[in-house]
């Protein structure tokens, strides 16, 4: 958004070295956090991307490498996988993880929009399966200081990629009333936008909003809650989530670069976890199937199975759509 790209250099050094003052970081990327990571609704991305067939694997999200590790096992000998992540931390678990492919495995540190970047290094132009997840991953969740989670007191952070400047304490202290609410309301779908807006206007001017807690407290106070009902927080981080990160803008580029990277044959998954995820790669889909571009192997978005989402409930709002490439080779 405008609003995000306009912040001032002073301003976000101010909000920086507030933040910097809360985090006391402590990470671990032992074996035993890989082995817990439980990737979504493997069986189906498995079954429809046909990893058999692929010479040449692009993962935009490659996270812990879950996903990758499956798909690689399946894969030839002699095929390329080629794993892309904002998460610095991530990538390093994924490299330990996927250490016996290591001599046909590519990772690169970034946005997947920028995968074309990364494939023209390796000097490859067409690939023959896409894989996105999006979305936040039980590791990040549970990374206390990484200020994603409203469950436990922590930095106000959120960014995927901790080198990027803007976190969300910069945006929740420098924007607008007008620029908060808009950005509660678009990514949040929030309806009380206005009114959770306006509280943090009023409760920064006091003291800088520079944790979870502090801030989830102040949606509470300006939110009807009932019990039994998501915390009223829940919207509102989402929103700033992907404001941070960009998410929604990164998915459109991307999809929309893919096309001419795609072999004939080559599918595209890609899992999402919220409605604004799901109707960008519905519609673009069905954008490229009306041009002749895409053929649309899922009418309507596969869900993961009961006896998954007992095992992962981070499953339960997944939501998988798969295409094939119908461009010819040049």
């Amino acid at each position: 958004m405008r609003a995000i790209k306009s912040l001032s250099r002073k301003s976000l050094n101010i909000s920086r070295n507030n933040l910097r003052t809360m985090q006391h970081v402590h990470m671990n990327h032992s074996s035993g956090i890989a082995s817990a990571h439980v990737p979504v609704m493997l069986e189906e991305i498995l079954e429809f991307l046909r990893p058999q067939q692929c010479g040449v694997f692009l993962d935009g999200t490659i996270g812990m490498g879950g996903h990758a590790s499956a798909l690689l096992r399946q894969m030839r000998s002699d095929s390329v996988y080629v794993g892309i992540d904002k998460d610095k931390e991530s990538l390093a678990v994924a490299e330990e993880r996927l250490r016996e492919f290591k001599e046909r495995t590519f990772l690169f540190h970034g946005d997947y929009k920028s995968f074309d970047v990364f494939l023209n290094t390796l000097k490859i132009n067409k690939v023959d399966g896409i894989l996105l997840d999006l979305g936040i991953s039980s590791y990040q969740l549970e990374q206390s200081f990484r200020g994603f989670s409203f469950n436990k007191n922590a930095p106000l952070d959120m960014r995927m990629d901790r080198t990027s400047l803007i976190s969300a304490s910069d945006l929740v202290n420098n924007l607008s009333e007008q620029e908060l609410s808009t950005i509660l309301k678009t990514f949040g779908e929030e309806r009380w936008h206005k009114r959770i807006a306006r509280r943090i206007v009023e409760e920064r001017k006091k003291n800088p909003v520079l944790s979870t807690q502090q801030l989830a407290e102040i949606i509470a106070m300006a939110t009807p809650f009932s019990r039994g009902k998501i915390h009223p927080a829940t919207r509102a981080f989402q929103a700033l989530r992907i404001a941070v990160n960009r998410e929604l803008e990164s998915l459109q580029e991307c999809i929309d670069k893919l096309i001419p990277f795609c072999a004939a044959g080559a599918r595209i998954g890609i899992i999402s976890f919220h409605s604004l995820e799901d109707r960008i790669v519905k519609h673009t889909f069905k954008k490229y199937a009306a041009s002749g571009a895409l053929r649309i192997l899922t009418k309507k978005p596969v869900v993961a199975s009961e006896k998954e989402v007992e095992v992962n409930n981070r499953a339960r709002s997944a939501k998988l759509r798969v295409a094939e490439c119908k461009l010819e080779e040049a």
